[in-house]
């Protein structure tokens, strides 16, 4: 009984996380396509100060992208 209450607890649990991962990843491609979008005429790469903060930002979200191409 034991032994089938935690099997089904910890399948409860990694499903939960699952499900997390899944959203989280929809989530990072949903925030690359609006980068791109935002940036669509180059507007803020070409500014000094709003370019390097844009710029570092979609560098994170890039490579969080690919994380989650990689791994799902």
């Amino acid at each position: 009984i034991t032994f089938g209450y935690t099997s089904f607890n910890l399948f409860r649990k990694v499903e939960r996380l699952e499900d997390w991962v899944e959203d989280y990843s929809q989530r990072i491609v949903d925030a690359d396509d609006k980068m791109t979008q935002l940036d669509s005429e180059g507007k803020f790469e070409s500014d000094d100060e709003i370019g390097t903060v844009f710029a570092g930002i979609k560098d994170t979200v890039t490579e969080l992208n690919e994380i989650t191409k990689e791994d799902i």
